[in-house]
């Protein structure tokens, strides 16, 4: 996946906890990122370097994907309901016991897995564990998200997954 898909995902997570502790609206949090020219400053300075080792010149665009970012920022919380029913049905917990940050990188992820078939799961679920070493709500938040996705995508994505793990299989291009 593109840095600028990785970096869309990430601020989705920051924007999509924000949406589920504060409660404002997405739109209102996507303005956040979009009409405020010193907070698109600082988002493209937090994103260190880039691949060519310059950073971008002023639009967000060059920053991350921002089709991917406002999919990700209004799909979740239009989809809330079916995400958690999908999580619902392999958490060890209540969904209320989920903290807010783990949450967030699941209800993303679920929603890719849910909405993005061109993907392959193994791309978002590595996406999520990525970002839940990040911002992780404890040093197992990365293995904890990554078992719930596994399975998640295994009922979801069956014969993605029955294709890669069928033994002796012969793959031909």
């Amino acid at each position: 996946m593109s840095r600028r898909r990785s970096h869309a995902r990430r601020y989705a997570v920051l924007a999509l906890y924000q949406w589920q502790v504060t409660g404002l609206d997405p739109a209102e949090i996507g303005r956040h990122f979009f009409d405020d020219p010193t907070w698109m400053d600082v988002v493209a300075d937090a994103l260190g370097d880039f691949d060519n080792g310059q950073k971008p010149t002023g639009a967000a665009d060059s920053v991350y994907d921002l089709a991917l970012f406002q999919q990700l920022l209004h799909g979740v919380p239009e989809q809330l309901a079916a995400l958690d029913v999908q999580l619902e049905s392999v958490l060890d917990r209540p969904l209320r016991q989920v903290t807010p940050v783990d949450l967030a990188v699941l209800h993303m992820a679920v929603y890719e897995l849910i909405n993005s078939p061109e993907i392959h799961s193994r791309v978002i679920l590595n996406e999520a564990v990525e970002l839940a070493k990040e911002f992780g709500s404890s040093d197992d938040s990365h293995r904890y998200v990554n078992g719930v996705l596994d399975k998640i995508a295994r009922k979801l994505r069956t014969s993605e997954l029955a294709d890669v793990a069928a033994p002796g299989r012969v793959h031909r291009h």
